[in-house]
């Protein structure tokens, strides 16, 4: 005996027949299709920020997002494309909040003696992404911190692969002048 097409359909929705379910008021679609994509979500969140404890914040900002932005979902990318452009989106909305320097988690680095330590390299690379143009900054964290190809990354970014390529063509060369000689913007 097989199973009719519909059957099926009604014991698995789709992500979109989830967010749409969402919309129209049922109390659980949401939270199945967060549950659904939660790992792939929080690995983003994670391998962006950098800090547990950060990515769960933005993360937990970015699904609040898009819980009350779902009804704004037009349907042009995948829901899950969605997701992860609301959790990139945050994400770096966090880090441009985040006071760079002096401080990492109550460690105050101007009274670390000594040259440059790593801890500062990757403050000041912090702070040099954070003084990117927005286009940019999203261009060069999906490539070169998540590890996202041009063309998925386009997908999310809703633009070109050129487009993504050129982005981070123009932050590599901005990044390589605010780093050259070792004094990144600091944050605020």
């Amino acid at each position: 005996m097989s199973t009719h097409p519909a059957t099926t359909a009604a014991s698995t929705p789709t992500d979109a027949e989830l967010l749409a379910r969402h919309v129209a008021g049922d109390p659980h679609a949401f939270g199945d299709l967060v549950g659904r994509h939660q790992d792939r979500l929080w690995a983003v969140a994670v391998r962006t920020m950098r800090d547990r404890e950060d990515a769960a914040d933005a993360l937990q900002d970015a699904m609040v997002k898009a819980f009350g932005s779902a009804h704004r979902y037009r349907g042009d990318s995948a829901v899950t494309t969605w997701l992860h452009r609301i959790v990139v989106n945050a994400c770096i909305d966090a880090i441009r909040r985040q006071r760079v320097r002096p401080a990492v988690r109550g460690l105050d680095l101007e009274l670390v003696p000594g040259p440059t330590s790593e801890r500062e390299t990757v403050l000041d690379v912090r702070a040099a992404v954070a003084a990117l143009p927005d286009a940019q900054q999203r261009a060069v964290v999906m490539v070169y911190l998540q590890g996202y190809s041009v063309e998925e990354t386009a997908r999310v970014l809703g633009c070109a692969a050129g487009t993504v390529k050129s982005r981070c063509a123009r932050a590599r060369d901005v990044l390589g002048g605010l780093l050259a000689d070792g004094h990144a913007p600091v944050a605020a």
